[in-house]
């Protein structure tokens, strides 16, 4: 895990809610949500959705959240039962930590991909930007990926990153990521109410969204992990979805345009 940075006072006390989507991820759970809660960010809480897990990560969450103070201590858990996508999941777990009070959410993932450590900076850089989202990056200037991912996954990332900008010409280096910091009022202004992706493709929403509604969007580097335990959960048909998404929200926005 990176070294994190030091924030200064009030900035370290900001109220910051971690969001963290977990299905099957027993093997992965205790380990994330420990970095995350080892931050000196005082201000900190982590909200766990889980989809019905099989394997018992809702009852890890559980336990984590009775031994981290119970209902109004720094983990909550929010139990859903079905599994019908990560944006689904997001959208549950962001919005309780607005109606918690957060004042900034951060999305990541529980299998260890994207290290805890970068947080402080995710934040520090939106407090000194104005930023109404930060974005852990692997594909400005300093990023960098793993070096379990093979050439063929490594082509399949850059793709996908070229193919969603051709379709929506976003100004944005890593417009898959995953890892990123939202303001409260860009969160607002994005109604999440109203986001249509289930799957991996929330995230390519979620940047559009902010992009048309003018949000500051900064981008950070960031060193993306592989996963250490568990599988992926991206079937064939959220690579579906994933691919007709760009065209939709294309079109979407182009009907909003001419009823405006």
């Amino acid at each position: 895990m990176p070294t994190p940075v030091t924030l200064p006072d009030p900035w370290s006390r900001s109220k910051v809610s971690v969001v963290i989507p977990t299905y099957n991820e027993a093997e992965n759970l205790l380990v994330v949500v420990g970095q995350v809660l080892a931050l000196e960010l005082p201000g900190l809480r982590v909200v766990i959705v889980d989809d019905n897990s099989p394997d018992g990560t809702g009852d890890i969450a559980d336990k984590l959240a009775a031994d981290n103070g119970g209902e109004d201590g720094r983990v909550s858990v929010v139990h859903r039962t079905a599994k019908d996508g990560l944006g689904r999941a997001y959208i549950a777990g962001m919005t309780r930590a607005l109606d918690d009070g957060a004042d900034y959410v951060v999305q990541m993932d529980a299998d260890l991909s994207h290290p805890p450590g970068y947080i402080p900076q995710l934040l520090g850089t939106m407090l000194a930007t104005g930023a109404g989202v930060v974005i852990g990056s692997r594909y400005v200037p300093g990023g960098s990926l793993s070096d379990h991912w093979g050439l063929r996954r490594r082509l399949l990332s850059g793709w996908a990153n070229a193919y969603v900008k051709a379709i929506l010409s976003m100004p944005v280096r890593d417009v898959t990521a995953g890892f990123k910091i939202w303001r409260r009022t860009a969160l607002d202004a994005l109604d999440l109410a109203e986001v249509r992706s289930t799957g991996y493709s929330f995230q390519v929403e979620m940047h559009f969204r902010a992009y048309r509604r003018g949000q500051k969007i900064v981008e950070i580097p960031i060193h993306f992990e592989d996963r250490q335990e568990g599988a992926s959960k991206m079937d064939l048909a959220e690579q579906v979805e994933s691919a007709l998404r760009p065209f939709r929200l294309r079109r979407d926005e182009r009907g909003a345009a001419r009823r405006r």
